[in-house]
């Protein structure tokens, strides 16, 4: 299975655990209630923006970089959160009952050159114990137009696949 197929079947798996949607034989048992992670609910739900990772390479960016990074992306994915969804509440504590805990995650290429790529990920800790990934691959050409608003623009496409 080539990475493409693998990185389409892990998006597909996790859109159907966050909405609850697969498909159901012909004379299946009638619907049941809306799943607990549709739409509507992820539209009110708690989030909370756990310690960004960076991976892979980290070494192609100096400390400083580095930290910039990381608080970036922290800071946009809640507002990527936000912009989707914007009656959910993004929490600070990570210990607030019922919230959904996000970590962002970048993985590095091996080097900062125009045809590289950097894989973007956002795990999603569930409050019933499932863990949902969404992740998409960017080019570091696209990202370097985007300047300061990278991570702002790489969250925003992964959160627009949520329902």
């Amino acid at each position: 299975m080539t990475s493409t197929a693998r990185h389409r079947a892990r998006t597909a798996l996790a859109l159907v655990a966050l909405t609850g949607l697969g498909a159901a034989p012909a004379g299946a048992t009638p619907p049941q209630p809306a799943p607990a992670w549709s739409a509507r609910t992820l539209s009110t739900a708690t989030y909370v923006i756990l310690d960004p990772r960076l991976e892979g390479n980290p070494n192609v960016l100096d400390a400083g970089q580095r930290a910039g990074v990381l608080g970036a992306m922290r800071r946009d994915a809640a507002s990527a959160i936000k912009r989707r969804y914007p009656g959910a509440t993004v929490a600070a504590d990570p210990g607030t009952p019922g919230a959904i805990r996000v970590t962002p995650v970048l993985v590095a290429p091996g080097a900062l050159v125009p045809w590289a790529k950097l894989s973007a990920r956002l795990v999603f800790d569930l409050p019933g114990g499932e863990r949902v990934s969404l992740d998409d691959s960017f080019g570091l050409l696209t990202l370097w137009q985007q300047q300061a608003e990278a991570a702002n623009y790489i969250y925003g496409e992964l959160i627009k696949r949520l329902p």
